[in-house]
């Protein structure tokens, strides 16, 4: 009897870094969706003119909603390492009303002036993903790696005739730290996956930027094979950066959250 028990805790223990492998175990998964992106932002600028310090700040507006486009993937490099990337892209053009008068040396913009605030914002980067806990039905990875922000915002707004328009376009690299939680059902064919990042942008090499980006999400996907299936979830990103120049400051605070829906492929 001790001997069969014996045995079977040693066929046990052998198996299970096979059984771990067959969770979550394909090489290559490519999710391509979309994201229904509600978008707020404020922007601000402080300048010296002639001397006098000017300062403006918008009020945070509501962007709207738009629909745009998501993608990242997986590579798992061996049972507890994954190489993770993932692409994002929000272009928004808007038009408002100034609540509040501006002075900027001889010029004035009056109140319930017209002003456009165009807004671009790409984000992509790839983590090193270790699973700390790597199970047949559970996975829990740090990560850490790179992203890459491209940020550009342009304010115009006309008065009388004189237009003034304030525009900022910067990109950059910085390290990014987060962590993953995976989840999946025996079958294998229902599975979860949370995840949160982190960037600080004086980390890396984004000339006179600072500030930071947050970014959380969570999905649930179905496979309907192992190679084909369907993913729902949500998503949400907050940036805070600003930039300090010769001619003064230039900050934007822009979120967006949002559902998000797409395929998965997987080899």
């Amino acid at each position: 009897m001790n001997k069969t028990l014996l045995s079977c805790a040693l066929g046990a223990l052998l198996l299970t870094p096979a059984l771990a492998a067959h969770a979550d175990d394909d090489r290559f998964t490519l999710r391509l969706g979309a994201m229904n992106a509600k978008a707020e932002s404020q922007f601000s600028a402080e300048t010296v003119f002639g001397g006098d310090e000017y300062a403006f700040e918008s009020e945070r507006y509501e962007l709207g909603e738009k629909t745009v486009p998501r993608v990242e993937g997986v590579v798992r490099l061996g049972n507890r390492h994954r190489l993770l990337f993932n692409y994002f892209r929000y272009a928004e053009d808007r038009s408002y009303s100034l609540g509040e008068d501006i002075d900027l040396g001889d010029t004035s913009i009056p109140a319930g002036t017209s002003a456009a605030l165009d807004t671009e914002f790409d984000l992509g980067g790839a983590v090193y993903d270790f699973a700390v806990i790597e199970t047949p039905t559970t996975s829990v990875g740090l990560q850490l790696g790179v992203q890459r922000a491209k940020l550009t915002a342009e304010l115009r707004a006309n008065s009388d005739g004189e237009l003034y328009t304030a525009r900022e376009s910067e990109s950059g690299t910085a390290p990014v730290v987060g962590v993953r939680l995976g989840f999946n059902t025996q079958d294998e064919r229902w599975r979860f996956v949370v995840q949160g990042q982190y960037l600080d942008a004086d980390w890396g090499d984004f000339d006179d930027y600072d500030g930071d980006l947050s970014r959380a999400n969570a999905l649930v996907e179905y496979r309907f094979t192992d190679n084909f299936g369907l993913y729902a979830g949500y998503d949400w990103f907050k940036l805070n950066v600003r930039q300090h120049g010769a001619d003064g400051t230039v900050g934007i605070d822009q979120r967006f959250r949002g559902p998000i829906a797409g395929v998965t492929l997987a080899f």
